[in-house]
């Protein structure tokens, strides 16, 4: 496996880990997003928990996916790269806070249930605002930046022709109807489950699990951005 190849299954490998993260951490964190009165009771600290730390992988297998590809996709074009890193970046540090906020949930039970001390009431009012900034840094981190990363690394997919067109082209017809879809859900015009966010969710769900699945199973197309057949381009000129 030459190094391009190697790259390419990282990467792809690492798209696919944000799926098999972040998925089963929606079905583990529903105990404490969906019971207001959850810091009270006997809690499910351990599903809790696991939840939270599968949403930090997600976040670090985004980061990675950056961080893999970005040595390839600069070569087409340095600032658009260096900005699907920024983002990548930014979606990652967005999903931390919300896994902090349930964290302090936990932690705010656990203490409760050890001496009673607290006003309960208060104690919920706390746990809600908690799990309300997890739900904002749900729709502004995986729901918002996939599609400003859509936009920076389609982009660059589709002019380098490291993929199928087919696939970029997927992520750029998604990428502005996710982003309107949260930007008029932050505006109360939208809802998070709706016909209008469902059509803009499913091209970038669509988007990144197929440019897994090709990164994995056949790498990168030949291309001049990492020479016709596969041999390094690092001469080659980074485009302005």
């Amino acid at each position: 496996m030459d190094s391009n190849r190697r790259t390419a299954f990282v990467a792809g490998a690492l798209y696919l880990l944000t799926f098999a993260s972040s998925i089963p951490a929606v079905g583990l964190l529903a105990p404490v997003l969906h019971d207001p009165r959850y810091v009270l009771g006997a809690g499910a600290d351990a599903r809790v928990l696991t939840g939270s730390l599968l949403d930090l992988v997600n976040a670090a297998a985004c980061i990675g996916t950056a961080v893999v590809l970005f040595p390839v996709v600069r070569r087409q074009h340095q600032a658009a790269a260096l900005g699907f890193v920024a983002a990548r970046l930014m979606e990652a540090a967005i999903i931390a806070i919300g896994v902090v906020s349930l964290f302090t949930v936990v932690t705010l039970r656990r203490a409760y249930a050890s001496d009673h001390t607290g006003d309960p009431a208060t104690l919920v009012a706390v746990s809600t605002a908690l799990v309300d900034v997890r739900d904002w840094t749900f729709l502004l981190g995986p729901s918002l930046v996939p599609g400003i990363n859509a936009l920076l690394l389609g982009t660059l997919l589709l002019r380098s022709g490291l993929v199928p067109r087919a696939i970029p082209v997927l992520g750029l017809v998604g990428a502005p109807l996710q982003i309107s879809a949260v930007l008029g859900t932050v505006l109360g015009m939208n809802s998070q489950v709706s016909v209008w966010s469902a059509v803009g969710v499913a091209p970038i769900f669509f988007w990144e699990l197929s440019l897994g699945v090709w990164l994995v199973a056949k790498g990168f197309r030949p291309s001049p951005v990492i020479g016709v057949q596969g041999r390094t381009a690092a001469a080659l000129p980074v485009a302005p």
